[in-house]
């Protein structure tokens, strides 16, 4: 089975570029303390880079 991140979006994107906002939504979270897994890439981990300062990411197995 392959990597998976679990990321939770932990701040708001009012107030943030568009770019970060789309990023977020891109990622598959819609508020605050919504959680998703995404498989763990390279594009997946570029993205989660760019608003690190609003989510929070754990590495699951």
């Amino acid at each position: 089975m392959a990597p998976k991140l679990r990321i939770t979006q932990k701040r708001s994107v009012i107030g943030f570029a568009k770019d970060q906002k789309a990023t977020v939504r891109a990622l598959g979270l819609k508020r605050i303390n919504h959680c998703v897994e995404q498989d763990d890439t390279p594009v997946i981990r570029g993205m989660v880079f760019k608003v690190k300062h609003l989510v929070e990411v754990e590495e699951i197995a």
